[in-house]
């Protein structure tokens, strides 16, 4: 059973049971220890039914067997069929927790048996042990601030909250990525003399998670879109990535260009009207054009923006000229100003007018240009129609005077064309058959060469999905050989191969030779029992037979017919002897079994576990009176109760060995 106790072992510290390295053995294991490592299996095979037991013993006595009836009950919920109580927990027999055991290694989850046979690196036992903690502290109920102890405050409380504020982080690889060859050692330095840390970066340090987050989605879903973008476009493009790139970045300038100019040009048309969207159109400009003050950059604008800027500028000479210079009291500088302000707002209501009329005009002269244009150009294109017309019928009246001198010369032209048509096409088949067949073939193979493309570029898909799923394959498989590396450097040096392949080998001969032996009693047994038949049938058989041979002989002589007694007397003899036989063998082999059982209980220290029980029960008693006591106490001066009965366990089914009647 040894072996068979280390892959309980291992198993049981797979899924979180602190045993000590000289444990190696179930019966060494200690009631705490089996309750523990019954908890931690159930909590891995139903969460929800292991997240009520408690993973250690309390004080109480009484408490420590509820804790095994509901560790029991939990089992046979489970699906354990053995039998089970709150004995199998608190006074261990080594079978009983043995087989317990293998039924709970054998119902944990697929995941668990198979991350038990990974290997435990520090990055992976690290991994899981933040698994653990984040599943704990989410299995525990939230409770009101008033309601929690000292640690629920450390894990339930807002002293550690904060809102997710990111702010944009420098990062070297995120700075070396776009950078040319000419500028990658002007770089080099300023990462490593000029750029700061990265927690030095932020402004509050409690940014620092949120930020880090924020930039690793960031470059990972751009990742996510260029992969995407490049298998579904890029390839059908037939370029490289840097390529297609700058053509992408070359169509982006592009258009950014196309819009600003053509906002600069519509800007000027729309000034009358005085849109909101202009403003955010120049300060985009600006933006352009530098950090140059307004009043320094040259606007081009039409003469009625000049004429109204002159006519503004006059009226802000003549106000300021206006004001006097004397001193004036208060009432008549207020009543001056909101004069000059009612007058100002009059010129500029009207101005506004004059602008809305003069850009109604404008655009209603625009109009009209445009239908007249294109009415010009519908008559200009008639009157080209009718030009040729009439120089088709000038021709026509010149030649009337001579016409039948030029009705043959027309015959004559018509004829010579007609031939030279006749001639031309003759030659034109015979240049078009040949291109004809030439246009077909190229088109073939136009076609096979799409077709050849297209299955190129699903090969290349293909291909492109089969590197990705390598290299994570191959990733994966580095982060095992690392962790493999790292524990064949932590296992003792001094054990070799050979020692556990010759353990192994042993073992395997020694169940080969068990099999054998008991093949061979077996087939022993089997021969013994067709013998006893045999000799079974011949012996009724014969008995048969003599006894029909003596009976018809025992008619007529009375010697014969003694016999005939003397035979049916010594046929159940020989019955009795064999029934008493085959009792001998049933008692030898019951006493072979309850010599088994007391081997069995003696290793199972029956007396020992009396002894806890008597102890236990003791101290259930004596907490039985301390808390009558403490009852009389609280009522005071009441009369005493009459005392309830003591607390009565079960006692578990303890075999009583003795010798056998």
């Amino acid at each position: 059973m040894e072996e068979v106790d280390k892959i309980l072992i291992h198993a049981l510290k797979q899924v979180g049971t602190e045993l000590s390295e000289e444990t190696d053995s179930v019966k060494q294991f200690s009631s705490e220890l089996i309750v523990e490592a019954a908890v931690r299996c159930i909590r891995v095979i139903d969460p929800g039914l292991g997240s009520a037991l408690p993973t250690s013993l309390p004080p109480g006595m009484s408490a420590r067997f509820r804790v095994g009836m509901s560790l029991a009950q939990a089992c046979q919920d489970i699906g354990y069929k053995g039998e089970i109580g709150y004995q199998t927990f608190l006074y261990s027999n080594v079978s009983e927790i043995r087989s317990l055991f293998m039924f709970l290694v054998e119902k944990l989850p697929r995941e668990s048996a198979e991350a038990s046979d990974q290997p435990t690196g520090k990055s992976v036992v690290l991994q899981r042990a933040i698994v653990a903690a984040i599943k704990a502290q989410l299995a525990v109920p939230w409770l009101p601030p008033n309601c929690r102890l000292p640690l629920q405050c450390d894990t339930q409380g807002v002293g550690a909250l904060h809102t997710f504020h990111a702010q944009p982080l420098s990062l070297p690889h995120c700075c070396t990525k776009n950078t040319d060859k000419k500028h990658q050692k002007e770089v080099k330095d300023y990462l490593r003399d000029v750029l700061p840390p990265v927690t030095s970066q932020l402004s509050h340090q409690s940014s620092l998670v949120s930020s880090i987050l924020e930039q690793h989605t960031a470059e990972l879903s751009a990742a996510q879109e260029w992969d995407n973008e490049w298998k579904s476009q890029g390839l059908l493009s037939r370029l490289t990535p840097q390529e297609y790139r700058s053509r992408k970045l070359t169509r982006l300038h592009k258009r950014i260009k196309e819009q600003l100019s053509s906002a600069a040009v519509s800007s000027p048309e729309r000034a009358f009207g005085a849109p909101c969207s202009t403003s955010d159109l120049s300060e985009v400009l600006q933006t352009f054009r530098g950090a140059a003050p307004s009043d320094q950059i040259l606007v081009k604008g039409t003469h009625f923006v000049h004429s109204q800027k002159f006519a503004f500028t006059q009226e802000d000479a003549a106000v300021t000229s206006s004001i006097p210079t004397g001193r004036q009291a208060e009432g008549d500088v207020q009543l001056s100003q909101q004069e000059e302000l009612s007058s100002l707002q009059q010129q500029f209501q009207l101005l506004c007018s004059e602008a809305d009329q003069l850009a109604a005009d404008i655009k209603h002269i625009i109009f009209t240009n445009a239908q007249v244009s294109d009415e010009l150009k519908q008559r200009e294109v008639g009157n080209s129609e009718k030009e040729e017309k009439m120089q088709v019928k000038k021709k026509t009246i010149g030649l009337l005077p001579d016409v039948d001198d030029n009705l043959v010369k027309l015959q004559d032209l018509v004829e010579a064309s007609a031939k030279r048509v006749v001639n031309l096409a003759c030659q034109w088949e015979k240049h078009r058959a040949p291109l004809i067949d030439e246009h077909r073939r190229l088109k073939e193979i136009c076609s096979s060469q799409e077709l050849e493309s297209s299955r190129k570029l699903s090969e290349i898909k293909s291909l492109h999905d089969k590197i990705i799923v390598s290299t994570e394959e191959a990733k994966k498989k580095e982060e095992t050989y690392k962790q493999l590396v790292t524990e064949l450097e932590n296992l003792p040096q001094d054990v070799s191969r050979s020692a556990y392949t010759q353990r192994i080998l042993e073992i395997v001969g020694n169940i080969k030779k068990q099999k054998e032996e008991i093949t061979k009693i077996l087939s022993d047994t089997k021969e013994l029992q067709k013998e006893i038949n045999t000799l079974t049938g011949k012996l009724d058989r014969t008995f048969a037979v003599t006894d029909e041979l003596v009976f018809k002989d025992a008619k007529k002589d009375e010697s014969v017919r003694k016999s005939y007694k003397y035979l049916a007397a010594l046929h159940e003899n020989c019955n009795q002897l064999i029934q008493t036989i085959e009792d001998t063998g049933t008692i030898l082999r019951e006493i072979r079994d309850l010599e088994e059982q007391i081997e069995t209980e003696n290793g199972n220290k029956t007396v020992a576990n009396l002894e806890r029980i008597l102890d236990d029960y003791k101290s259930i008693r004596q907490e039985n009176s301390a808390l009558a006591a403490k009852v009389r106490e609280a009522e005071g001066g009441a009369p005493p109760l009459t005392p309830s009965p003591p607390f009565h366990l079960p006692l578990p089914s303890l075999c009583s060995v003795g010798p056998p009647e």
